[in-house]
């Protein structure tokens, strides 16, 4: 299932959510397609949504779940990144 949290992180005069999958990332990648959001955009276990579009992921079928939640199932599914994996896999494909 994608989940998408709250948008509650500032960054560039905007706030952003986080999107995931807590099946696979085959799924969340076909679903971050769908909102155009681009591969490159993907932080190496979710991919950053703006609260506008945020809005257009809950029509397409995305879960609302609070912060926690979303971390929870991340790790339940086995799908969580730690923070220091994903920032090496970020310079990896700067």
């Amino acid at each position: 299932m994608i989940l998408v949290d709250e948008p509650r992180w500032p960054w560039r005069g905007r706030r952003w959510a986080h999107l995931v999958s807590d099946h696979s990332y085959e799924e969340l990648h076909l679903f971050a397609e769908r909102l155009g959001i681009p591969h490159q955009g993907f932080q190496g276990d979710h991919y950053d949504v703006p609260s506008e579009l945020r809005q257009r992921a809950l029509r397409l079928g995305a879960a609302p779940v609070p912060s926690r939640e979303l971390v929870s199932r991340l790790r339940a599914a086995g799908l969580r990144q730690p923070p220091s994996d994903r920032r090496s896999r970020l310079r990896r494909i700067s």
